[in-house]
């Protein structure tokens, strides 16, 4: 799957303070470990169960400044959770998942392994979140408005509490198209909320808090 916008926003976005070790489930190529590993010191585990994606998060990382500090598993989450829940847990997890639960597929097969979550449930998912997320650490994810719905309920329901919210849209007349969700293990009275706009009304340029939270990463800026 090629690098998209909505998954810069979420490795630009994620806060990396105070951690020391970072969880990527579903890494894909490694763009979220990268970006993470370009404004951190913490340590980063990878994990991507699909043939190709992991090949060329292979490639990406051995070939980037970070290597030393990203570690790549090839296997699911749910069996990376059984082998290294005994480990140090992490701050930080963060992962931009498969979202699809129950709709219609694609007749590509990695297309449908990278966007349904044929492979990965949303049980699954937190289930795996909070065998290895350590007391205070935070869970990050990225996904389209209905689904976020959906994992904030099954997180709440297994003691994951949504603590932010990010709604980004392409522009002021469309309709949010993506929220990045930050949870915890403690509640909070009231989660925070946000909305990132990446273009400006009726221009095709990109708007100054875009162009802010993506200065460090965008060659363009």
């Amino acid at each position: 799957m090629k690098v998209c916008t909505d998954a810069c926003i979420l490795g630009a976005y994620a806060d990396v303070s105070n951690t020391q070790k970072i969880l990527d489930i579903g890494t894909g190529t490694g763009l979220l470990s990268l970006m993470l590993a370009q404004r951190s010191k913490s340590t980063i585990d990878a994990v991507e169960i699909d043939d190709d994606a992991f090949a060329q998060a292979k490639v990406n990382i051995a070939e980037s400044a970070f290597i030393d500090r990203i570690s790549l598993y090839h296997q699911s989450v749910q069996i990376f959770s059984r082998q290294y829940q005994e480990n140090t847990p992490y701050d930080l997890i963060i992962s931009n998942p498969p979202f699809y639960q129950n709709s219609l597929q694609s007749p590509d097969l990695q297309t449908n392994k990278a966007l349904h979550a044929t492979t990965l449930t949303f049980d699954e998912l937190i289930d795996a979140v909070i065998n290895l997320l350590s007391v205070d650490g935070k869970f990050i994810v990225l996904l389209p408005p209905f689904e976020a719905d959906q994992l904030t309920g099954v997180a709440q329901k297994k003691g994951l509490y949504l603590w932010d919210k990010l709604a980004i849209q392409h522009n002021p007349q469309k309709a949010v198209f993506r929220h990045i969700l930050s949870f915890g293990r403690m509640p909070v009275s009231e989660y925070t909320e946000d909305t990132l706009v990446i273009h400006p009304e009726n221009s095709n340029a990109y708007s100054d808090k875009f162009r802010q939270l993506l200065s460090d990463y965008y060659t363009i800026f």
